[in-house]
């Protein structure tokens, strides 16, 4: 690969980065996304070209010598947003890291030291690559040059050389400026020929060649109106020309020569990616491929009896091809403690040293992911003691969003060493295999080795937090709970959901029926387009809102047409008994475990940043319970014998309990302590009503406001969800505050502690970090301040079922009730219990969940049971 010269227009490609990214940020809440883009292209340049010389043009300022020639040239432009203005002082970290040269001349714009350096390149016959955003700069290309543009943001380049250009533009690479003359730039403000496209002025330009020789011969203009726009706007045209030609004569203080490029320190790089939370790149820089890092002495452990162990602390580490491990195939593990480490082929779990080191409760064990090691090994009939530390649940209970809950980035975060970053060996899907052996017994050791070191790193962080609490007395129990609740599963009556699905689909087949009838024409229902042409064009519905592709048939869109027309109704509705079929009925089909007809669900406890559980395969957080057809899911799920009911019990308004306990308001509470109903009281204060004059309206748009409240909901958010004015939303909101000083006092604390502290807390010390919190950004920020308001209200929510879960687990664990518990679903329990036993997990969870914690208002639960899960409301 030939050596060559490359230069980079770096406004434009940070522009384009900065655009075409979502705002990302680093732990310190410093906007990150265009230099991420930028950066990731300046990888590829050095991967694709080896460059001898490299520089990035920078324009000096608002102000060039173009604005002599017109004042108004590129002021039409919006004002650069902050989140990017405060990148381009980091992007020049980022290049001085790299070792590349920057340059900027004040009056010049980059276009114009990139051109005058291309000049001298030319003259010296150096090849040369241009990286830009901006077609003016394909003027440049010549037999020594291509440019190379970005499309898509930075993730796709397309490269013109003189030849390209005139393939694919139709004319000459000298005719571009001419080109731009006539057509104008309306992002630079060029005037140009208003009127005149790339289509006509490429056919003019074909026709005479240049700008100055169309006004010579402009009695030879086809076409009236387009002589008229011409000749009305020569001055125009001529000074646009002016305006797009980059000068290529800049007094630039610097040569080709000066550009002399022979790499960079993988060392510096590596620094200030870990800096700016760069981790994903860190692997395309040498130094960050694990050959690249100091060897790791490691023993391959055919004997498990050869394994010296320690009294104090072993890791344990296990890999696994995927993340289902319920199903997946261990690839082995790596051991590490104080006198040595050790790779431990999968061979070992048929030793009996090996399962009694793991069944052995005096054998400490620190682990990453407690959960997933512990079930997996269950399903291989072998138990696990005495593990004492969990990494993945520690680093998410310190900062739930400043990794992405692997080893590998929570490694990276704390800037330990020795780690493998390629997390690619194994491949995915069909490509999915193990490398040779050497390539992933490395990896895996490599894995465990920064697993040790981040033992001391992490339990550090959780004292400094004061959430040792948090962590040994709720998560770490927690998780030993819940991995029993997903190896146990839930039993699943499969030939019910058989038969709801062939029901749905015959409601489907009816409703389609029906929207062919309206329509007066069978169409596909799932194609927008043909959707949009029957809605807008045949039925001649308004027009909401069009797409480049068409007419939107959105939800929003559809539910502002309800009125206008019966078909509305209809393709709503069949939408909604669809993504039921698909998601959820099917769904739940596809993880039936065929020998045990139950599923097993997995509960991620290190996902959300409020603390709450989520699961997959499948989801049961979400599975829609407004529609009735949604609640009759739950009939297939079932007990687990004849003797057997689902027992369910739920928190009742929790939020709003934790709501009037932490904003200590002093109406609120007296309302839970006396058992008024919430809402009826929030009805009587908002509408200034005796409770006998409140109907169903009032006490749905006061429950709206209540829950709107726990999530900072604005006028707008609460005006969408009622039907009604801002003004009116405004007033209820104004009112309730008036109602309830308490929680407005809070609101206004919580946001002020956050912007202090750069986080909020749950009343059991969880942290949730707020890096938008004093954004100059209006809609970052104010995010950000609803967030305050609300996370320490979900959290601690979140913090009080857990501890339920716990409480109600220990209690059972000392009676000889028949009892499991199979689910957590928001502030809901279930169980299996014999239908002897109902009585007395009644009398044991209502005690344990409503005297989990101590609030200042009491807790009160719901609960029932039944055939199945829906019979358990």
């Amino acid at each position: 690969m030939a050596k060559e010269l490359v230069l980079i227009d770096g406004n434009s490609i940070l522009y384009r980065s900065f655009f075409a990214l979502p705002l990302l940020s680093n732990e310190q809440g410093v906007h990150t996304n265009a230099v991420f883009g930028f950066t990731k292209m300046l990888l590829k340049v050095f991967e694709d070209h080896d460059p001898s010389h490299i520089l990035v043009a920078f324009d000096a300022g608002k102000t060039t010598f173009r604005h002599e020639t017109y004042q108004e040239y590129k002021g039409g432009r919006q004002k650069t947003p902050p989140e990017l203005s405060e990148q381009f002082p980091i992007v020049r970290e980022v290049l001085d890291a790299f070792g590349v040269k920057y340059y900027e001349l004040d009056q010049y714009e980059a276009d114009d030291i990139i051109g005058t350096i291309v000049k001298e390149a030319d003259n010296a016959g150096h090849p040369t690559t241009v990286y830009s955003g901006d077609k003016d700069l394909l003027q440049l290309a010549s037999n020594n040059t291509q440019v190379s543009l970005t499309r898509k943001g930075v993730s796709e380049i397309e490269t013109y050389t003189p030849e390209t250009i005139q393939d694919k533009m139709g004319i000459s690479k000298e005719q571009i400026i001419d080109l731009k003359a006539l057509m104008g730039d309306q992002s630079d403000n060029i005037p140009g020929v208003p009127g005149v496209g790339e289509k006509t002025a490429v056919k003019l330009i074909n026709q005479f060649g240049t700008v100055e020789s169309i006004y010579d011969n402009l009695d030879n203009v086809s076409g009236k109106k387009l002589k008229e726009k011409l000749e009305a706007n020569h001055d125009e045209a001529i000074m646009s020309k002016q305006l797009v030609t980059i000068k290529q004569d800049s007094p630039l203080e610097i040569s080709l020569q000066d550009l002399n490029y022979s790499g960079y320190e993988s060392k510096d790089v590596l620094e200030v990616f870990k800096t700016y939370g760069f981790q994903s790149l860190i692997q395309s820089v040498d130094g960050g491929h694990e050959s690249s890092y100091e060897t790791v002495d490691f023993e391959v452990i055919d004997d498990f009896n050869d394994v010296q162990l320690d009294s104090k602390a072993n890791l344990l580490y296990m890999e696994m091809l995927d993340d289902n491990y319920h199903e997946t195939e261990i690839i082995g593990f790596g051991l590490v403690n104080s006198h040595g480490t050790y790779m431990l082929p999968t061979s070992v779990l048929e030793q009996e040293a090996f399962r009694n080191f793991l069944n052995d409760n005096d054998q400490p064990k620190l682990v990453f992911n407690k959960k997933a090691l512990v079930v997996a090994l269950k399903w291989r009939g072998i138990e696990v003691q005495g593990i004492e530390f969990d990494l993945q649940l520690a680093a998410y209970i310190a900062n739930p969003s400043s990794h992405d809950g692997n080893i590998t980035s929570i490694a990276n975060h704390y800037n330990v060493a020795n780690v493998s970053y390629d997390e690619e060996i194994y491949g995915k899907g069909a490509k999915q295999h193990l490398p040779d052996e050497s390539t992933y017994y490395d990896h895996i050791v490599r894995k465990a080795i920064a697993g040790y070191q981040l033992f001391d790193i992490l339990q550090q962080e959780l004292k400094q937090n004061e959430q040792e609490s948090l962590y040994y007395q709720l998560e770490m129990p927690l998780s030993s709970i819940l991995a029993n609740m997903e190896y146990n599963g839930i039993k699943i009556d499969v030939e019910r959901l058989q038969t709801m699905n062939q029901d749905l689909t015959e409601r489907l087949d009816s409703i389609e029926k029906r929207i062919h009838e309206l329509a007066g024409s069978e169409f596909n229902i799932n194609s927008p387009k043909q959707l949009g042409k029957v809605l807008f064009e045949d039925l001649e519905l308004p027009v909401i809102k069009k797409t480049k592709t068409g007419y939107s048939t959105s939800a929003d869109v559809l539910e502002k047409l309800q009125h206008e027309h019966e078909i509305v109704d209809q393709i709503l509705h069949y939408r909604q008994l669809s993504k039921l079929q698909s998601t959820y009925l099917e769904g739940l089909m596809k993880v039936v475990h065929e020998d045990n007809q139950k599923i097993h669900t997995r509960f991620n406890q290190v996902l959300t940043q409020t603390g709450r559980l989520s699961s997959v395969e499948p989801n049961l957080q979400n599975i829609p319970i407004r529609l009735e057809e949604g609640r009759k899911i739950r009939q297939a799920f079932i007990p687990s014998g004849d003797n057997a009911v689902l027992f369910a019990a739920d928190y009742s308004q929790i939020e709003l309990r934790v709501l009037a306990h932490i904003a200590n308001d002093d109406k609120l509470i007296e309302a839970f302590n006396n058992g008024k109903d919430i809402h009826t009281q929030t009805a009587m204060d908002v509408f200034d009503v005796k409770e006998e004059e409140i109907d169903d309206l009032m006490r749905r748009q006061a429950k709206a406001v209540n829950f709107g409240i726990v999530y900072g909901i604005s006028d707008y958010g609460l005006s969408q969800n009622l039907g009604i004015s801002r003004k009116e939303a405004e007033q209820f909101i104004n009112k309730y505050f008036e109602s309830y000083p308490g929680v407005k006092q809070y609101m206004d604390d919580i946001v002020t502690r956050a912007k202090r502290d750069g986080y909020v807390e749950t009343i059991m010390n969880r942290r949730r970090y707020l890096p938008d919190i004093n954004s100059r950004n209006f809609n970052k920020r104010s995010f950000a301040e609803r967030t305050a308001m609300n996370s320490p209200i979900q959290g601690s929510a979140a913090d009080i079922i857990k501890q339920a879960m716990i409480d109600v687990t220990t209690k059972l664990a000392e009676t000889d009730i028949q009892a499991t518990m199979l689910l957590q679903v928001h502030d809901e329990l279930i169980f299996d219990v014999a239908k002897e036993d109902v009585e007395s997990l009644e009398a044991i969870v209502k005690e344990a969940m409503e005297q989990t914690v101590d609030l200042s208002v009491p807790l009160t639960v719901d609960y029932a049971y039944g055939d199945t899960w829906y019979d358990a409301k």
